[in-house]
């Protein structure tokens, strides 16, 4: 039987690429995308549902799937301040999740950060960590994290600090070798392609999937 997906944030980076893979499945025959804004895609199998992820809870009947999405992000710069960044990155991502748990989804996948934990110094990291940490006490039958290092891709608004990044890492990615692999850049396509194949898996419990092992997964594929 295909089965429902459910989306969270693609507009973003990772989630605009992510919706056209879960369109293109045949493992899916509905795709819900929620968000704030409608994306500029028409297809067949594609709901959107526009809706204020404050009052959630008032909408727990349209996010009923088996594989949920949540590709929910942003920085402390975007958000403006550090109770902002947190009600995205923490209270969105944890909200979603009890509902699609209550609405008995299978499977979460989440876009979390190299890094996360809630032990971090980094306000970032820990808030990350933090949101798994709520999310894991979630009862889905599969839950995957996924962390990646620093993004490349195709951003809808300029980040001049990511941006500078990424030109680093970008020379310094093949001296990052052994432990350090993990620090390179992940391509924002590596990662939503990495989500779609942890959902055909069909794995259970907890996965945490980091940087280096997804960059490693997409060139042995090639």
């Amino acid at each position: 039987m295909q089965k429902t997906a459910l989306i969270a944030g693609a507009s973003g980076l990772i989630g605009s690429l992510l919706l056209p893979l879960l369109l293109a499945s045949e493992r899916y025959s509905r795709v819900i995308s929620v968000g704030r804004r409608p994306v500029p895609l028409v297809h067949p199998k594609l709901e959107q549902r526009i809706l204020d992820f404050d009052q959630l809870e008032e909408h727990r009947l349209q996010l009923i799937a088996d594989d949920v999405f949540c590709c929910l992000g942003t920085t402390l710069r975007q958000a403006g301040s550090r109770d902002a960044f947190y009600r995205v990155d923490y209270l969105y991502v944890v909200k979603l999740a009890a509902l699609a748990a209550a609405n008995f989804a299978a499977q979460l996948l989440v876009v979390s950060a190299l890094g996360a934990s809630p032990a971090s110094r980094f306000y970032y990291s820990r808030v990350k960590g933090e949101m798994e940490a709520a999310v894991r006490q979630t009862p889905f039958r599969a839950i995957h994290f996924f962390r990646p290092s620093l993004l490349l891709g195709p951003r809808a608004e300029k980040r001049t600090g990511e941006q500078l990044g990424a030109v680093v890492l970008r020379v310094l990615g093949p001296a990052l070798v052994g432990p350090l692999r993990k620090y390179r850049a992940t391509e924002a396509a590596t990662v939503a392609q990495a989500m779609l194949r942890a959902a055909h898996a069909e794995a259970r419990g907890v996965q945490v999937h980091l940087s280096d092992a997804l960059t490693a997964t997409r060139a042995a594929r090639r």
